[in-house]
């Protein structure tokens, strides 16, 4: 199933966290599929980033600079917006950082989700909504395939753990208010997400493409770690078939949902390193030598789910996602208009072409 045209064509879209990577492209694929957004996140976290480069401001309805942890000013937002349909983007999504920081984390991604929810709750305009946690909120038991929406919740690092809490919190208020008020929320895990326009730390994809333009050594921390790669377009499609399916159906589609890969594109580090020098030979990598914080070794998602009841499916292999991300770096360092490339790009995936 394709995302629908018709449907989004003056839908009403309060979006959280369009100022970072994945809310940047999604927000220009809203505004591309004539959806009325309003964006509500903290500014552009780094510099440069995809929010400005590629100008996703100009087609907001409204663009509000806000944090999910003030409910009030979260709420006031929604509720002068008025939405059909809320997608909640916005997180502390690094967990590294998490170990840094662990008190901002649970505050932005467990309180941040009870203050959005809460929003919702005072906003009877919403009829739909998808709360959007990670891969990483499953009790990783580093077992060969791949987790499915039904197994258990848990998290060993602060980041992996708030994103479980999420998820409960999702569950129940899902439960306790927002089903009998006749609204349909969903939550959805996906992958690691590479493409264009990331330039946060700590990710594979940014720190290679910032060690290429620096002429610096790449340093990796884990090259045998195996993870769900897959390109950013592949889950936000999965977020907006979601979306028109708890529009249109409500209760029944308003559960926890795996926006994953391809068995065969969940990789090791050390694969992703060896398809990105056959494009740039000039690459120089080595491990970090310093003692690491702990991360999963091997994560896979089962989506089974999504193919049978929403009929989505991954489009782009991952060979494909990977020359995507290194021709949108090229074309920015070569000073190409970005929101042309990069919705040039949207369509190509939701054309087939390649």
């Amino acid at each position: 199933m394709v995302v629908q045209c018709d449907f989004w064509q003056d839908k009403k879209v309060f979006l959280t966290g369009h100022t970072g990577f994945k809310g940047g492209w999604l927000a220009l694929w809203l505004q591309s599929l004539g959806a009325k957004v309003t964006g509500y996140a903290l500014s552009p976290p780094t510099e440069p980033n995809l929010f400005t480069v590629a100008n996703i401001e100009q087609g907001l309805i409204n663009h509000i600079i806000g944090d999910i942890r003030n409910a009030e000013q979260l709420k006031a937002a929604m509720q002068a917006a008025q939405p059909d349909i809320v997608l909640h983007l916005a997180a502390q999504a690094l967990v590294r950082y998490s170990y840094a920081n662990p008190i901002e984390t649970y505050s932005v991604n467990v309180m941040g989700t009870v203050h959005l929810l809460e929003a919702v709750r005072a906003t009877p305009s919403v009829k739909a909504v998808v709360n959007v946690t990670t891969d990483k909120c499953y009790e990783n038991r580093e077992w060969h395939w791949g987790y499915r929406e039904n197994e258990a919740l848990g998290g060993f690092d602060p980041y992996s753990s708030s994103k479980g809490c999420a998820e409960l919190v999702t569950a129940a208020y899902r439960q306790s208010f927002l089903q009998t008020a006749g609204v349909a929320l969903a939550s959805a895990r996906a992958g690691n997400v590479i493409g264009g326009g990331d330039w946060a730390t700590d990710r594979l994809l940014p720190d290679f493409l910032r060690a290429i333009d620096a002429n610096e050594p790449l340093i990796i921390r884990s090259p045998e770690a195996t993870r769900p790669w897959q390109h950013v377009l592949e889950p936000l499609s999965g977020y907006l078939l979601l979306a028109e399916r708890l529009f249109t159906d409500g209760a029944d589609f308003a559960e926890a949902w795996n926006f994953g890969p391809l068995d065969e594109d969940a990789r090791s580090v050390r694969w992703i390193i060896e398809q990105l020098a056959t494009h740039r030979p000039d690459v120089n990598w080595q491990c970090e030598p310093a003692p690491q914080a702990h991360e999963a070794h091997y994560l896979k998602l089962d989506s089974s789910k999504a193919g049978q009841r929403l009929q989505w499916q991954p489009c782009w292999r991952l060979a494909t996602a990977l020359q995507k991300t290194l021709a949108w770096h090229e074309a920015w360092r070569e000073g190409q208009d970005m929101q042309v490339l990069t919705l040039a790009q949207i369509h190509g995936y939701t054309h087939g072409t390649i």
